[in-house]
């Protein structure tokens, strides 16, 4: 079972072409992500920072017709927009917590790459290698705990209106897919993470990202990302059959990864605040 099991199937809409522009080319972004999602959750895949990056591009992609939408076409379905303003905190709220996880990783890196830079002694090196290890298994107990609750958020977006109105109608299970995947383009996120990049089967034969440091192996180390790769290395750090040299060299580019990201993240938290900023125009005119 690959990593799709972890989210559930997403579905195409079909929309008739008399519906506003606005609406088709929200279903055709709407659909490019949906076609990463499916990428980047096969089990031949390594999620990388590359991959999250398109993510969060497509999903500011989505967000800005969106935006157009909510004006064009919602003026008549106040519900639906309380509705996304309400999941719209929660995204807000969970662009934070990954915000201040990346930032946390990136600082720890930082203080690792320093203390190697420096040919600190072994006993500091081993100090800072096991701060990093620890805190990373601390951000992945908080990342598990903010996937489960995405994924509780978006139960409320799978129930189908009936409305009078078919275009109206569609215009709203738009939006809804808008919020569903937002919400799982923001999992697979914290997914990277809060993982080596590499799966294991579980007790129940199911696909459970490994949320602890384990002795890598060579066919592991081939496929782990980048957050993976500085694990591995570090474990070898600590036994003393890696050089410090090629540990850094993984560091700096968990760094440049996470930095990319926190661009692509920062142009998706503005495009969400927009979005929330239309809905609340149009709910008080």
């Amino acid at each position: 079972m690959d990593r799709l099991s972890a989210l559930p199937p997403t579905r195409s809409i079909s929309l008739p072409s008399a519906l506003h522009p606005t609406s088709l080319r929200v279903e055709a972004e709407l659909n490019k992500l949906r076609a990463w999602e499916i990428r980047s959750c096969s089990s031949s895949a390594t999620l990388t920072a590359e991959t999250v990056q398109t993510g969060l591009v497509g999903l500011s992609e989505v967000y800005s017709c969106a935006e157009e939408l909510v004006y064009a076409s919602l003026t008549r379905h106040g519900k639906v927009l309380e509705n996304a303003l309400d999941h719209s905190v929660k995204l807000l709220d969970t662009c934070g917590i990954v915000r201040d996880t990346r930032q946390k990783i990136k600082e720890q890196a930082l203080c690792l790459q320093s203390s190697f830079r420096r040919r600190s002694s072994e006993s500091r090196i081993e100090e800072e290698v096991l701060s990093y290890l620890t805190l990373r298994k601390k951000l992945n107990k908080e990342a598990s705990k903010c996937i489960r609750s995405l994924k509780r958020s978006e139960r409320q977006f799978m129930v189908v209106l009936c409305l009078k109105d078919y275009h109206l109608q569609m215009v709203v299970k738009i939006l809804r897919e808008v919020n569903v995947m937002a919400s799982r383009v923001l999992r697979i996120l914290l997914l990277f993470l809060s993982s080596p990049g590499y799966t294991n089967k579980n007790n129940r034969g199911g696909c459970s990202f490994i949320l602890k440091v384990m002795r890598p192996n060579e066919k592991a180390d081939k496929i782990a990302n980048e957050v993976g790769s500085v694990d591995g290395a570090l474990f070898r750090v600590l036994h003393d059959t890696e050089d410090m040299t090629i540990a850094d060299r993984k560091l700096e580019n968990l760094v440049t990864s996470l930095d990319s990201i926190e661009a692509g993240l920062d142009v998706v938290f503005r495009r969400l605040i927009r979005y929330r900023v239309s809905i609340l125009n149009v709910l008080t005119r």
